[in-house]
């Protein structure tokens, strides 16, 4: 049986522009290949888990227009559930502007819309699915008191609560104390704790300040390096995959959406972020969000042309419901 996965979380469209070089403040670069694809933390990785194996449940706000109906279209040939994504007639659906340079960097700038009208009684609405979902999936492109309500409702349904803090923002104590386990990149990381990450040394000591403020696990994802782990039962580094970047767009939102589905899949944790790192660097070789999302054939498949003992040599258990 699929692993089922609830994600409440913003959709855009994204908007995208290929250039030589991220311009600088001021300066205009002639760009190159435009094209549009579907995108939004949430979206992505709610599109991220259906690849990557999981029965995915969509909870969301898009608007009454053209970019909200595809995206429900798109959404349901994948399989995710969408009676839970309500359309609001008094915003537009959410829209991305993305520079992509030829070093796969990019420069994203968004217009909510929709997105900052997904309220708690949306979520609340959507109670039925929180009994039946394995993890539930959150991240921070909609109204604070959505994803408290989300994670409120999963943790008393007893569903395992994934945030990723993404974009970064600061967060009270009383929703991190719902969450079991957090995944911030580096910058979100720094944001939270107020550490810079300079060393492996900082990077433990920022594990340990969001452990201390309630969350069980950290993952803390460092690009091509991989991630570190902390939780109650040790830490460790997991390794990542090295690949030609051509976007890094929506690496982070892969990284997740392949993580919830490892996770409801019962894996040990080392292996399931081995998992997720595949998924994440498969999604950076291709252009687009939604569009670079890697099948689980895929990922399965370069996880075993590279597999490495040291994702694999930790004792834990599931290794996330542990001693704060």
């Amino acid at each position: 049986m699929k692993p089922r996965i609830l994600v409440v979380g913003s959709a855009n469209t994204d908007m995208i522009v290929r250039v030589d070089r991220i311009p600088r403040p001021g300066e205009t670069v002639l760009g190159g290949a435009f094209s549009v694809a579907a995108g939004g933390k949430g979206a992505n990785q709610a599109v991220g888990a259906a690849r990557a194996g999981g029965a995915v449940t969509f909870v969301g706000c898009v608007g009454r227009d053209e970019f909200g109906g595809r995206a429900l279209e798109g959404w349901t040939r994948l399989g995710i559930d969408v009676r839970h994504v309500r359309r609001d007639a008094k915003a537009p659906s959410g829209v991305a502007l993305i520079l992509v340079a030829e070093s796969g960097e990019n420069a994203i700038a968004v217009a909510g819309g929709a997105n900052g009208r997904l309220t708690p009684a949306d979520v609340r609405r959507a109670r039925g699915a929180f009994g039946g979902a394995d993890v539930l999936l959150l991240q921070l492109e909609t109204p604070l008191g959505a994803v408290r309500t989300a994670a409120r409702l999963a943790s008393e349904a007893g569903a395992l609560v994934l945030l990723n803090p993404a974009p970064a923002r600061s967060l009270p104590d009383a929703l991190l104390r719902r969450v079991d386990l957090i995944t911030p990149n580096e910058t979100e990381a720094e944001l939270l704790t107020g550490i810079r990450l300079r060393s492996d040394a900082a990077v433990r000591r920022a594990a340990a300040v969001l452990r201390r403020r309630g969350v069980a696990s950290v993952i803390i994802t460092m690009g091509a390096r991989g991630a570190y782990v902390a939780t109650g039962l040790g830490d460790l580094w997991v390794p990542g995959f090295r690949v030609r970047a051509v976007d890094t767009t929506a690496a982070g939102d892969m990284f997740n959406g392949a993580l919830a589905v490892a996770l409801g899949e019962g894996r040990r944790l080392p292996e399931a972020v081995r998992f997720a790192n595949a998924a994440a660097a498969l999604s950076v070789t291709r252009m687009g969000a939604q569009p670079s999302a890697p099948s689980r054939g895929e990922i399965q498949r370069l996880l075993a042309r590279r597999r490495s003992a040291a994702s694999t040599a930790c004792p834990w258990g599931r290794g996330l419901i542990s001693p704060a």
